[in-house]
């Protein structure tokens, strides 16, 4: 009997661990199936506001371009070499810098299956220029045949001659005058973002500026797809799984505006894994920290990014004061004591990484008695109090303008800060309702002629008019080489330096920053966003 009772027990033991042991089995094929469909979430930390997501609306922002872009692709863009790279076009010719052919990729399609054409292309241009959806930033059009001095086309147009059908996949771009092929990508191809005609062209124009279709589509041309936004604080995508290039790796993309004293806690704890440099402006205080984390691999350019302080000239009319202003600011204390000397100081626009800077343009020392006699010259109106816009997202220059207002009342100029966020100061700088504002600003390195000629060029938002400097503007789409082009931008830079309807802060070294988890994503100025398709996460 004993031996038959340990039988039966034993027995009984083999039958529970049995059953013990396929549970365990069980629950881990559960476990590693229930790992396997956890979607992949990745986060971008921002410290710019959303102007909008409507591509017809697209401003001066960097985030409003990469916001964009993820679900309307441009014609090209820049790689992290400068390279031009093509994104829905292939490739594009030209044989005299008047005429350029473009070519659309053949597999390019919207998400619906439809492909993309140069139909799509010139009805985004003719919606993107229309007075009726009233883009203040797309006067550059100008350039182009049949658009008229504003960069706007005639209303309603369904053709135009500057930008034309060759066959589906085929147009061309005419210029009035020569344009280089860098002008070409960088303040065209690389900001056009275009639209689906078939979805769009039912909706009256004057509509498609205040539609939230752009909210929501219904098809895209890009990698992922908006499923909720808060312009003041995020941006959250789903991927496009239908994207011609091939679905995206990562199931879920979230843009978080923040402060840009959360970005460091942000990516120290891994709730944040990607910042770019131009979208996500990360403290100096915070950037020794930055590049020490265990966790993250910090991405550091070469001094790129100006912060451009502008002067309304039709307020701040003599340039002997905005001079003064100038010699009043001790830039290398700024470019010291806040960025550490990451970066440098110049005069003008162009930093020393851009092809065409002149290195023999000495920059305007910090001279406040030299300050005090120029404003005593041009009778400056001490009571006068200037508003002075600054970017609230950028922290850094925030504690630098207050020194720059400090420096000022030294010399016998008030002036008073009004943090503004970017989406919304540009209300402000239209408007023509301030004296000063700041900004960080990117240039193209070898293309600074957009943002010129924007800037400097006749009408331009300044309010600032000299013909030497428009005729020196118009002649650069025609110089031969760089040698002629930068003697032409030298020439612009020296007039810049006396007549100050801007001055250059500081050129910024700005940090980028990526967690390992993060494969196959790299920060850089150019390119980040080229190919956010294969990013994945590490396993």
């Amino acid at each position: 009997m004993d031996t038959i009772m340990r039988m039966a027990n034993h027995n009984l033991s083999k039958r529970l661990f049995s059953i013990f042991l396929t549970l365990l089995l069980a629950l881990g094929t559960f476990a590693a199936a229930g790992a396997e469909s956890a979607p992949k979430v990745v986060n971008i930390g921002v410290t710019s506001t959303l102007g909008s997501l409507n591509p017809l609306l697209m401003d001066a922002g960097e985030l409003n371009k990469y916001a964009q872009g993820l679900q309307f692709l441009p014609l090209f863009d820049l790689d992290s070499d400068l390279n031009y790279v093509g994104m829905i076009g292939k490739e594009f010719t030209t044989e005299d810098n008047i005429t350029y052919t473009v070519t659309l990729d053949e597999a390019a399609t919207w998400s619906d299956g439809v492909p993309i054409t140069a139909d799509d292309v010139i009805f985004t241009v003719l919606k993107l220029t229309s007075r009726a959806v009233g883009n203040l930033t797309m006067f550059g059009y100008a350039a182009l045949e049949g658009f008229d001095e504003n960069g706007n086309s005639p209303d309603e147009a369904t053709e135009i001659a500057g930008v034309t059908k060759v066959d589906d996949k085929t147009l061309r771009f005419v210029f009035k005058s020569p344009a280089s092929p860098a002008t070409f990508i960088n303040s065209f191809a690389r900001y056009l973002l275009t639209i689906p005609k078939h979805k769009l062209e039912s909706v009256p124009t004057e509509e498609l500026a205040t539609i939230d279709w752009f909210g929501a589509p219904e098809v895209v041309s890009g990698p992922y797809i908006v499923t909720d936004f808060d312009s003041n604080h995020y941006i959250s995508y789903t991927a496009n799984t239908n994207y011609w290039r091939g679905a995206p790796k990562i199931d879920r993309l979230n843009i978080k505006i923040v402060d840009g004293s959360q970005l460091y806690a942000g990516l120290q704890s891994g709730e944040i894994d990607f910042v770019q440099q131009t979208t996500g402006a990360i403290p100096q205080e915070d950037q020794a920290s930055v590049e020490q984390l265990a966790n993250v691999t910090a991405v550091r350019e070469l001094p790129l990014t100006s912060q451009l302080t502008f002067f309304n000239t039709a307020k701040v009319s003599d340039a002997r004061v905005r001079q003064a202003i100038l010699y009043a600011i001790d830039r290398n204390l700024l470019l010291e004591g806040l960025l550490e000397s990451r970066g440098e100081v110049v005069d003008g626009f162009l930093s020393s990484l851009s092809p065409f800077y002149d290195a023999s343009i000495t920059p305007l020392t910090y001279d406040p008695a030299k300050a005090r006699e120029l404003l005593a010259e041009a009778g400056w109106d001490a009571s006068y109090k200037l508003s002075f816009l600054v970017d609230s997202g950028d922290t850094t220059f925030v504690q630098a303008a207050s020194v720059i207002v400090a420096q000022l009342a030294e010399v016998g100029v008030q002036a008073e800060i009004r943090t503004v966020d970017f989406a919304s100061i540009w209300e402000y700088i239209f408007a023509g309702d301030f004296d000063l504002f700041s900004v960080q600003y990117t240039l193209t390195p070898i293309d600074p002629y957009p943002d010129v000629n924007w800037l400097l060029n006749a009408g331009n938002f300044l309010g600032y008019q000299n013909d030497e400097v428009i005729a020196l503007i118009n002649q650069i789409g025609s110089a031969k080489d760089d040698e002629a082009t930068r003697a032409i931008y030298s020439q612009i830079n020296k007039i810049v330096q006396a007549d100050v309807p801007l001055l250059n802060a500081y050129v910024v070294a700005p940090l980028g920053a990526v967690n390992h988890r993060l494969l196959n994503a790299v920060p850089r100025v150019y390119g980040s966003f080229n190919h956010v398709e294969l990013w994945d996460i590490a396993p």
